[in-house]
């Protein structure tokens, strides 16, 4: 009898080869598999016939291999393989285009079910064909009960494992289930929202009934769905609700905020009256570190919004009461802007600000080094250099993460480390949906600034063929005659593709050819720190009117004279990132115009990024179109959906599902007559689901 802890290479048919491509997937043991779920699924008790169709539909079909044959002249398309089928009805064509790999695949008489969309062979408008069709062939004997005659799970394939391969392993393993199966999530939750076992819902996703809808398992919405999503977001936000309230018991740092003395700090340090937002936010902020807990926020705010001042604001406070604040910022360009900025602000009022950057002198280091261990440095501003071993703080109050979703979980626990029980005040100018934010920071305090300071004009954004370039530039010119300044961005910094136009290649005909009379400055990764420090400083001043640049300008640039962009190649370029970009222009009181550049046939996910841009520049409409474009797991550079452990559950898709489970695991986590229920479901929870979970370094 095959146990859920077994090792799945044990089962029969699996062996130690297939065993590690599964592992490859995260699958090693029997209970691994069958969370391994369908992604589609496919009525194949009534299949469609070939005479039947019609072109735009999709369709699934039973059919047998007429012949097979691959193209190797079409190398253009990597390869065309062309198959013919029949049944009872006709025949059909299908195209694969890439399908070197298919070259001797498919006999003569050989049993397929295909699944794809028909349309009319634009060569041959009189036959209908299918294109990249998903196709599954059938066993010798034409099939068992799990591949017809019912509601069929489709499996994504895993290296050579077909989907018609792990249907039969996981039935295997389904038949291992004991009929008392241990079902974590709490028996007053599964009640209230009338649930199933979890072993009912786990037989049900794999092999519905007849009955089910096929609209509802193909939406995750059946009951056995909504309950497998639940029990992933539950356990995951149970994890952060303990999270926060173990950090809520931690002795925290009860700084001084109402004396007349810190009052008046934090009002000298303001250049303008701040916004409301502004005001309600510092609110929170100064509430927060009031507290004889450690401070756990996220500051958001779009660009521009006033969030820097804001904390440079939550600085004051705590070096008004004798302790440092370590600021840490993502890139070196971001940090001395920070730090530029932070000097500007505040050392006027006699407070020490320091840079520590990588790429500073090793003198300058150990100097730099020696006043933050003496006390002397308050504000002290850098990269991930700030957590480097010689770095020792003397008395570190408040750490400061910007954009802190490029930094690792590790990198900001080792600055945290450097003090005792900090606050944390983690800021980002990526507007995160709240799906997300429940995801990702669910134990953190959200504070959103939600308004732009006063004075600030709007920005135009235009779209543009290549063959409008000519008028672009003299866009250019005639705004640079206005004493203004102008972005030029590329999306590489060498030509590395043919179709691509590079920052320095540009650099060189803007100068020479097309933009003589102007002076036109270039800024990319690969430069030295101090030779990007005096290009942007050199920018600052005017003396660089037009600067041609990569993505490295995205974040902390603030030149308020700059008041046009260009992005060339715009459909390169993420939807955040183009944000982030256009942010670098409209700081001032001036008009000003962001230009895409972009092919005009675009199609797809590029033009509805494109088009986004050009209707609204609100952050937080922009970020949720963003997610639906690239799923949660793309969102912040990473595949993080996968690292959470979840299988089903999907953040963007199920966020009425997040926000019922983050309810339920908040109150029982912070329910003071529950904590005895709590803690033996998670003495129950074994290793696997402990981990899956994030529960390890929390129960």
């Amino acid at each position: 009898m095959i146990q859920l802890t077994d090792e799945v290479k044990f089962m029969k048919g699996v062996g130690p080869q297939r065993a590690a491509a599964l592992a490859k997937r995260g699958i090693t043991s029997v209970e691994d598999l069958i969370a391994y779920l369908p992604f589609r699924y496919e009525d194949r008790s009534h299949f469609a016939t070939i005479r039947e169709m019609k072109p735009g539909e999709t369709y699934t079909l039973r059919v047998e291999v007429v012949e097979g044959q691959f193209l190797k002249y079409a190398r253009r398309y990597g390869g065309l393989y062309h198959l013919v089928v029949r049944d009872a009805t006709g025949r059909l064509h299908c195209r694969f285009f890439h399908s070197g790999y298919l070259e001797g695949r498919y006999k003569p008489g050989q049993q397929l079910v295909l699944h794809g969309k028909a349309d009319y062979d634009p060569f041959r408008p009189a036959r209908m064909e299918m294109v990249n069709p998903q196709v599954e062939l059938l066993g010798p004997e034409g099939s068992d009960s799990t591949e017809v005659g019912r509601i069929v799970p489709i499996y994504e394939a895993i290296g050579s494992i077909s989907p018609r391969m792990l249907r039969k392993f996981v039935h295997q393993a389904l038949a291992a289930l004991p009929a008392e199966m241990p079902d974590m999530v709490p028996a007053a939750i599964r009640a209230r929202y009338q649930f199933p076992t979890r072993r009912e819902a786990l037989f049900y996703v794999h092999f519905p009934p007849q009955t089910e809808s096929l609209e509802k398992l193909n939406s995750f919405r059946s009951p056995a769905h909504m309950r497998l999503i639940v029990e992933e977001f539950f356990f995951f936000q149970l994890s952060l609700a303990i999270r926060r309230r173990n950090l809520r018991k931690q002795p925290g740092i009860a700084f001084r905020v109402r004396e007349p003395r810190v009052r008046e700090a934090i009002k000298r340090i303001l250049p303008f009256k701040p916004t409301a937002a502004q005001k309600r936010v510092l609110g929170e902020i100064a509430g927060d570190m009031e507290k004889p807990v450690p401070m756990n926020r996220l500051l958001e705010g779009d660009v521009g919004s006033g969030k820097t001042i804001v904390a440079l604001e939550a600085a004051t406070i705590a070096i008004e009461n004798g302790y440092q604040v370590a600021l840490m910022a993502p890139t070196e360009i971001l940090a001395v802007q920070h730090y530029l900025s932070a000097r500007r602000i505040l050392a006027p009022d006699g407070y020490k600000v320091e840079l520590l950057v990588s790429g500073i002198k090793p003198a300058q280091k150990r100097a730099a080094n020696e006043r933050i261990r003496s006390g002397e440095a308050q504000l002290i501003v850098g990269t991930h250099a700030l957590i480097e071993d010689p770095v020792a703080f003397s008395r570190l109050g408040l750490v400061i993460v910007d954009e802190q979703h490029r930094f690792g979980v590790m990198q900001r626990k080792r600055l945290i480390e450097k003090g005792a029980t900090p606050d944390v005040l983690v800021m980002t100018a990526t507007p995160i949906p709240r799906t997300l934010a429940l995801t990702f920071f669910g134990d953190l305090d959200n504070s959103v600034i939600d308004e732009m300071p006063p004075g600030r004009a709007p920005i135009e954004t235009r779209l543009a063929a290549e063959s409008s370039l000519p008028g672009v530039w003299e866009s250019v010119r005639r705004e640079v005659a206005r004493g203004r300044q102008v972005f030029v961005v590329y999306p590489v910094i060498e030509e590395s593709r043919a179709e691509l136009k590079a920052a320095i290649t540009e650099y060189e005909r803007l100068s020479r050819i097309v933009l003589p009379t102007l002076r036109v400055g270039l800024l990319h990764g690969r430069m030295r720190s101090e030779e990007k420090e005096a290009v942007m400083e050199s920018f600052r001043r005017g003396e660089i009117q037009v600067l041609v640049a990569t993505t490295v300008i995205e974040v902390g640039v603030d030149v308020p004279n700059a008041t046009i962009m260009v992005i060339e190649h715009a459909d390169r370029f993420g939807l955040a990132q183009l944000h982030q970009l256009r942010g670098r222009i409209g700081r001032g009181s001036g008009k000003s115009v962001c230009i895409l550049v972009a092919p005009k046939e675009l199609t797809g996910d590029s033009r509805e990024r494109l088009d986004t841009m050009a209707r609204t520049s609100d952050g937080f409409e922009i970020a949720e179109v963003d997610l639906k474009l690239r799923g949660p797991g793309e969102f912040f550079g990473t595949r993080q959906h996968g690292e959470l452990g979840f299988h089903i559950a999907n953040p963007i898709r199920d966020r009425e599902l997040l926000e019922l489970a983050r309810r339920e695991a908040f109150a029982l986590a912070d329910d003071p007559s529950a904590q005895s229920e709590l803690a033996s479901l998670l003495t129950q929870l074994g290793a696997n689901w402990r981990q899956r979970y994030q529960l390890a370094h929390v129960g």
